[in-house]
Parts: structure tokens; C-alpha cells; sequence
């Protein structure tokens, strides 16, 4: 039997398809219709592309055929949107599509990748998978955070109906392969480029991607239905964070400490040009900038003690990521 792996053409999809081949796994990939990236991170797998869109039902239904797992990991990740109702089509929609034809196909196991973002925030603590996402939560989050707590939802109601489902929960993955860039990677390019005038606030959780796909896997194999788990592994502050990618990088460290009453208005203002004006996204947003000057601390007891979650050490990340930009060209 085969293992469908959508989303596998991004930073995530990508390791997880390479940790399902060393463990000498069949593996299908469903990719979007003409999608191009800028460098095709599955070239030379041996995988069996499929294309179709999350969004059509018999596609979906086609690409299942002959499997027996699914790792749902397709979803559109951006803090802005000229169109935000495609976040919610792609996210949620797609992933009630996708559960829904894995539910008709009686798979043994599907693994769906949800958010740290669907997860709620613990005051004075680190969250864990006990912390429910509330109004407070809702209130602040952009559209990428709604639809993601929203696909969570209907993933764990196809477990409740029967199918044997576990979701994951990543943190910020960096390391090699990030080829979009994603939001998360563009931290470290914007300091690379020399266009970080300064550092944020607060802090976050950090994961290596090859930690996170080995997490995905582990889930399958260890994870109970139903349960979701976090795969994050370094809570940082954003101080620390740029401080030792200074070092690893060999440039000069952000100078400034940007407070949220700098952060937030300069957010809304190049929100607001995005919008009306340059319509591309913007180099940062109102609620970005109110998410960066808070504490986004997450507790990966669960993974570790269940799944036995790796800890790659957050220099040997960073050296990975910061290699990886410069030997493809991102940076000059």
C-alpha cells in the first residue's frame, strides 16, 4: 500500500516525504495543478506525482486510491492576503475535502498537520495541547490562525465519527529547503539582506524541519487517534534568536529593541499600503506585529515522552538554514 503525502512541494511536505522514503515507504504526492516553485524540492524522489486541487472531491478521491495513510499537510501559510477567503477555501474547506474522502476510503491512519497557531495561549507559562484556542485568541489572529484552528476542529470531528486520525502541531521550522520563502523563513532572510533594523520583544518556539517531519512520522507510528501533539523544541526570545543567528551567520546583530507601540503602527501602515496601493504582501502586519511583542512559549512534553520527538540544536538549524538561503541564491 501507498502513503499519500499532499502539500509535499512545501518546506514541511518536502522532509516528510524524505523521512517516509528512508523508512523505505511508498509514497504518492498530490501537487496543486501548475504549481511552480522556484526550486522543485522533490526532484529526483522516487514518488508517484499526482495532481488535483484539495478542493476537488474526485481528485482527492483518485489520489487516495491504493493507499492506506494519508499526511495532510497542504495549506496556504501567509500573514496577509490580497484575498483572505482563499485562506479559508484552501485551509478549511480543503482540508474537510481531504478528510472526507480518507473517511469514504477506510485508510489505516492519516496524520493531519495543523498549527501551534490552533492551539491557545497559556498566561506566564508555555502552552500545551490542553490550551484551548478562545475569543482572545480568535480576536487577535489573522486569517492564516482562524482558518487553522477552524481545520483543526473538523479534523477532530472526523476522529470522533471513526477515522483513526492524529494531529500534529508545529512550532517555527527552520532549516534547509525553505523555498517559498515562508513567513517563518523570512526572519532569517530579512537579516541576512541586512534589513532587520531591529529585534521584537517577545519570543517563540523554534523546531528543525527535519525534527518536525520526523515528528510527523512518529505520529503515525505512536501517536493516539484523536490527540494532537506539539512538535516545537526551543523557546526563544527573539533577542537570543538573532543574537546566535548573528554569530552563525557572521553578520551584524538587529541593534534595536522594537516596542510594540513602534511595531504596531508601522504594521498597520504597510498593511494598509499593501491593501490599497503596492496589493503584495507586506513586510509586516497590524496583528503581526502584536503577535511578535508577546511570549508564543509551547510545552513538547507530550511528543517527546509519546512519540520520542528529536531535539536538533538550534545552532545546527540555523547553519542549515543560513546555508541553504546563500547556496540558492536568496541572499547576494
Amino acid at each position: 500500500m501507498k502513503t499519500l503525502v499532499t502539500g509535499a512541494a512545501g518546506f514541511i511536505g518536502s522532509a516528510v516525504t524524505k523521512c517516509l522514503l528512508a523508512r523505505g515507504r511508498q509514497v504518492r504526492v498530490l501537487l496543486e495543478p501548475g504549481y511552480t516553485p522556484r526550486l522543485d524540492l522533490l526532484q529526483g524522489l522516487p514518488v508517484e506525482r499526482v495532481t488535483g486541487d484539495v478542493l476537488d472531491r474526485e481528485a482527492v478521491a483518485r489520489a487516495l486510491a491504493g493507499c492506506d495513510t494519508l499526511y495532510h499537510l497542504a495549506a496556504l501559510y501567509a500573514l496577509w492576503s490580497p484575498h483572505p477567503e482563499r485562506i479559508y477555501e484552501v485551509n478549511v474547506e480543503g482540508t474537510k475535502t481531504v478528510l472526507w474522502a480518507a473517511y469514504k476510503a477506510g485508510l489505516r491512519r492519516v496524520v493531519y498537520t495543523s498549527s501551534i497557531a490552533a492551539i491557545g495561549r497559556r498566561d506566564g507559562a508555555p502552552a500545551d495541547e490542553t490550551c484551548l484556542f478562545g475569543p482572545r485568541d480568535w480576536a487577535d489572529g489573522n486569517a492564516y490562525i482562524r482558518s487553522k484552528w477552524l481545520a483543526e476542529r473538523e479534523a477532530l470531528r472526523f476522529a470522533q465519527e471513526g477515522l483513526d486520525l492524529v494531529v500534529v502541531n508545529p512550532a517555527f521550522p527552520f532549516g534547509a529547503g525553505d523555498v517559498g520563502p515562508t513567513p517563518t523563513g523570512s526572519y532569517i532572510l530579512e537579516a541576512l539582506r541586512g534589513r532587520m533594523p531591529g529585534y521584537f520583544p517577545g519570543g517563540f518556539c523554534v523546531i528543525d524541519v527535519e525534527d518536525c517531519a520526523e515528528g510527523h512520522v512518529l505520529a503515525e507510528e505512536r501517536g493516539r487517534k484523536g490527540e494532537r501533539y506539539i512538535l516545537g523544541n526551543h523557546n526563544v526570545s527573539y533577542y537570543e534568536f538573532y543574537t546566535l543567528l548573528a554569530e552563525v551567520a557572521g553578520i551584524r546583530m538587529p541593534r534595536w529593541r522594537l516596542p510594540l507601540m513602534l511595531l504596531a503602527p508601522w504594521g498597520y501602515l504597510m498593511e494598509l499600503w499593501a491593501d490599497h496601493v503596492t496589493h503584495r504582501p507586506p513586510r509586516g502586519t497590524y496583528k503581526a506585529a502584536r503577535q511578535v511583542s508577546r511570549n508564543l512559549f509551547f510545552d513538547n512534553t507530550k511528543a517527546r515522552t509519546e512519540l520520542g520527538l528529536p531535539v536538533t540544536p538550534l545552532r545546527d538549524t540555523l547553519e542549515k538554514a543560513v546555508r541553504w538561503f546563500r547556496d540558492h541564491g536568496y541572499v547576494r
